[in-house]
């Protein structure tokens, strides 16, 4: 595994990213950047901790990371990206709620498979455990389904891809970083052509909070092989 150079480094985003950080959508949603000025600095408002980028030598933006925190039962698994983020804008944060929410991670097409991603995740996962979060939720855009929906469902493709028959440039990154599978729905992006609308419901646990009932109501259809999961990370 490819370690991400030590030179990069990743830290709380600042307005001065924010030029960079739109250059880096443009690359990696050539069709549809999600992310615009106003979409940010709306970030930067309501959630400052929750936001992170990957910065190389140069200072260039080469990954970037955007959440929120939320009250699950305010929603449900079949709430949109569009809903769940209050169109982008994060205005639904709400700070007492025990589920941080990844809107967004991505890396600079030329620096994917460095472990920058890695580290965007690890930021995450460190923020967890400082404020004492349950878990991170995030839908995972089935960036490979499209290939694969004239033979089987999308809840079909994920069993393959969770049991490692198939892999996904998202989802298989996502299950190596500890995420577990909660459902597949639909309309989740629904213009988005790569995963034709679907996404999977991932979710990491907080163990040092979770207790014996945040784990229930699982679905062993989305349980990993146990020979074929990875080492947790730290």
């Amino acid at each position: 595994m490819k370690q991400p150079p030590a030179d990069v480094i990743v830290r709380p985003t600042r307005p001065e990213d924010f030029p960079g950080i739109i250059e880096l959508c443009g690359l990696v949603y050539p069709a549809s950047p999600p992310w615009t000025a106003e979409h940010l600095a709306s970030h930067l408002r309501v959630f400052p901790d929750g936001q992170f980028v990957a910065l190389a030598p140069d200072g260039r933006v080469v990954g970037m990371a955007a959440s929120l925190i939320v009250r699950w039962d305010d929603y449900n698994m079949n709430t949109t990206w569009r809903e769940i983020t209050a169109e982008g804008t994060f205005r639904n944060h709400d700070p007492s709620g025990r589920t941080l929410y990844g809107a967004e991670v991505m890396v600079h097409p030329h620096s994917q498979g460095r472990g920058i991603g890695r580290r965007l995740y690890q930021a995450r996962r460190d923020f967890v455990r400082r404020r004492r979060l349950l878990r991170i939720r995030a839908g995972a855009r089935l960036r490979g389904y499209h290939l694969h929906a004239n033979r089987m469902t999308a809840e079909e493709y994920v069993i393959a891809v969770v049991r490692g028959e198939l892999k996904d440039p998202t989802l298989t990154f996502q299950l190596r970083q500890r995420f577990r599978v909660l459902a597949v729905v639909p309309n989740y992006l629904r213009h988005d052509p790569a995963s034709l609308g679907y996404a999977a419901i991932i979710e990491w646990i907080n163990h040092d909070v979770a207790r014996p009932s945040d784990y229930a109501a699982r679905d062993n259809r989305f349980r990993r092989p146990r020979k074929e999961r990875p080492p947790s990370p730290s």
